[in-house]
């Protein structure tokens, strides 16, 4: 098939104090990724701020904002500003007491064109979102955009293949994760490793599985935590993958970057026709994955 190219960047990037430094540093890094020609723009998880989720504190709800609201305002003033579509991340006061973590698109004329709440929510120690997030009730459907079919998710969403999966049967021509992760500082080099690896690995196989570009966009760099205890050192590691897995670009481990790729959506129907996974779909039997688990 002929190519149908697009050119995507991931604004990988550390906590600079507050939302509107925060957000003085995306506009600058849009600008820079739009100069260079992209189209798409993907933000990390909760960019606004710190990390706030290492805690549990009725405080840091004060943090939280309507959709659409200030920051979709902003974003969406700045993608018309340089005509690309940007995909952010939000902690979104949905009303008193109801909160989600929540991923929103701004059309490249600045319109708000779709939002997804993030569906799985973690709950271990650094990573307390049950504490701060109801779990999302949008289901998980593909949001169109001007560049293609976009399935949004959000981090925690990432280990999850049945997530991919349906965004893929409904149509996303790519599979975009904004996400924070990162280290115990107090593990060993091995295990870090292991951890990693792992993370890259599961974008990966829902590359491979569904036969869909896949972009992740990571946070980076050190946020100690109000615990007292040493933080998270975010893995940074940002990627965009094409449909069989295969790296196309790749961020590093330690500083903030804006990752540039340009990927084929046409190949996607290309290597579905080599690998026809959802032809083989042995949909009558899966019926038992609707339990949690077969006793």
């Amino acid at each position: 098939m002929s190519k149908r190219t697009l050119s995507v960047a991931l604004v990988q990037e550390s906590n600079h104090g507050d939302a509107e430094a925060n957000l003085a540093v995306i506009e600058q890094r849009v600008a820079e990724a739009a100069a260079a020609g992209a189209r798409l723009v993907l933000l990390q998880e909760l960019h606004n701020g710190a990390y706030f989720c290492q805690h549990e504190s009725v405080d840091e709800f004060d943090l939280a904002e309507p959709i659409p609201g200030p920051s979709t305002d902003r974003l969406g003033a700045l993608a018309k500003r340089h005509g690309v579509v940007i995909v952010g991340s939000l902690f979104e006061r949905r009303a008193p007491g109801l909160y989600h973590n929540t991923a929103v698109v701004l059309e490249s004329d600045g319109r708000l064109v779709g939002t997804y709440r993030k569906m799985h929510i973690p709950d271990d120690p650094g990573f307390y979102e049950k504490f701060y997030f109801t779990p999302g009730d949008l289901g998980f459907e593909p949001i169109d955009t001007s560049v293609g079919r976009l399935g949004v998710l959000v981090c925690w969403d990432q280990w999850y293949p049945e997530a991919a999966r349906l965004m893929a049967l409904a149509g996303a021509e790519l599979l975009l994760y904004p996400t924070a992760i990162g280290w115990d500082p107090d593990e060993g080099d091995d295990e870090n490793t292991r951890q990693r690896d792992a993370w890259v690995l599961s974008h990966r196989g829902h590359a491979v599985a569904n036969g869909l570009p896949v972009l992740s966009c990571n946070r980076v760099g050190h946020e100690p935590s109000p615990l007292g205890t040493r933080g998270i050192r975010f893995w940074g590691t940002s990627h965009v993958l094409g449909p069989q897995g295969e790296f196309i670009a790749q961020a590093g481990t330690d500083a903030p970057e804006v990752l540039h790729a340009t990927v084929d959506l046409a190949r996607s129907e290309d290597v579905r026709r080599i690998w026809p996974f959802l032809r083989d779909r042995r949909i009558d039997a899966y019926g038992d994955l609707l339990r949690r688990y077969r006793d």
